[in-house]
């Protein structure tokens, strides 16, 4: 079992709180060895991703996606082959038809923007869309000591 101290980083960062949970938590899970079902993110683009996980066997039915808030969560439901095919002799069943959930924390102005399955594959495409207000600005800088642009005691830049 890993053990990481991530107690340095609150010495050295303010409202960071959030992220040093989240990286703690990411640990924790990732020692559970909870593997299934895998799935690959990629970055197709400045602010475009894509979650791809391996749900072969489940129909579009079976599979339920919900975003709540900065959590996306995959959840895919157990089939019932036993209605299906009742004299279905099986000799080797290595294709896991298993119910699962598997939770995925989005970074903030992270949005689904939709899913498609093809050939065994989900596919979530993802976006980040941040708002005019928290894009970085440009402050202009006020030179006090020449007299056209000074500014009166008091009084701010726009």
């Amino acid at each position: 079992m890993r053990s990481y101290d991530l107690s340095p980083l609150f010495r050295s960062t303010v409202g960071f709180d959030r992220l040093t949970r989240l990286m703690e938590s990411a640990l924790k899970t990732e020692d559970q060895g909870n593997a299934y079902p895998p799935y690959n993110i990629e970055k197709r683009g400045d602010d475009d991703y894509r979650i791809t996980m391996a749900v072969a066997g489940f129909s579009q039915e079976e599979i339920d996606i919900v975003t709540q808030e900065n959590a996306l969560t995959v959840i895919g439901k157990s089939r019932k082959d036993d209605q299906a095919a009742p004299q279905t002799q099986y000799l080797h069943r290595g294709i896991a038809g298993r119910a699962f959930e598997r939770r995925f924390q989005l970074a903030e102005h992270i949005r689904v923007t939709g899913a498609a399955l093809e050939n065994g594959l989900l596919h979530i495409d993802l976006v980040r869309e941040v708002p005019e207000t928290a894009k970085p600005r440009h402050i202009p800088i006020a030179n006090l000591g020449q007299s056209s642009t000074a500014l009166p005691t008091g009084q701010a830049a726009n």
